[in-house]
């Protein structure tokens, strides 16, 4: 018999023990518990180091509290057990580190919105945590034949989310398009992380400069903050400089 691997993850104890214990009562399904963010990344590379991976997470949309606004941009590995590290951000995090493992949502509520953001991170499902158990284990094992599960009132709200979403992205491409070669690399420092500072000693320019390309990177975009440049770049597909390469440019060319 094949054993089906599961991680629950849930920061309301006696939810996540539960679950747990439901799905453990199946004969091909082997379950562990994870009661935040931080802990479940821990288990999937105590599991990746020992050998065997999880196949499924069932992951609390509202871990810790946070309800995102967008997309989100900032690594999950970043978190510590005081920290928060809301679902969404999680599943992001674990598709971008193990794209094999199959991702679920667990939700309160019916909510397109956050639906689509959890479906533009990565994951395959979102049911309701009031679901029947049956209808909780024909998702997981669905979401294995890579099968995506939705509830059918959500369908037209998730569209209409995706869609939206979709022509957003259009017209951040369409700006990011717009920057020359060095100010998308500034832009891409920017969405590191790195200061003023540190991309002048990256990129081998002065900070006046470096000043100067983030002004015109930011009147292209047509924002006013650097934080507001990232989110645009983050939709566009532009992700971080690679801080552990040694390739930089100079001159305009790349060393």
């Amino acid at each position: 018999m094949v054993r089906i691997r599961v991680l629950v993850v849930d920061d309301h104890r006696i939810f996540a023990e539960s679950l747990a214990a439901a799905l453990a009562a199946e004969p091909d399904v082997d379950v562990s518990a994870a009661g935040s963010g931080p802990a479940a990344l821990r288990s999937l590379e105590r599991a990746v180091a020992e050998g065997r991976r999880f196949d499924v997470l069932l992951v609390d949309a509202d871990l810790g509290g946070k309800v995102p606004g967008a997309r989100p941009a900032v690594p999950v590995q970043e978190g510590n057990e005081d920290g928060l590290v809301d679902g969404i951000s999680l599943v992001a995090g674990v598709r971008s580190a193990q794209p094999n493992v199959r991702i679920v949502v667990l939700a309160e509520k019916d909510d397109p919105r956050r639906a689509a953001l959890a479906l533009q991170a990565g994951a395959c499902g979102w049911v309701a945590k009031d679901c029947s158990l049956s209808r909780l284990l024909t998702v997981i094992r669905g979401v294995l034949r890579d099968e995506t599960h939705l509830p059918p009132a959500l369908l037209t709200g998730v569209l209409r989310e995706l869609t939206a979403a979709r022509k957003h992205r259009t017209e951040s491409e369409r700006l990011v398009e717009s920057l020359t070669p060095r100010e998308r690399e500034v832009l891409r420092c920017m969405v590191a992380g790195l200061g003023r500072k540190a991309v002048a000693e990256r990129l081998y320019l002065s900070p006046h400069t470096v000043r100067t390309h983030m002004q015109n990177v930011l009147g292209k975009l047509g924002v006013h903050s650097t934080l507001a440049a990232v989110a645009l770049a983050r939709r566009a597909g532009v992700g971080p400089v690679d801080l552990a390469g040694d390739v930089v440019e100079r001159g305009g060319q790349l060393a």
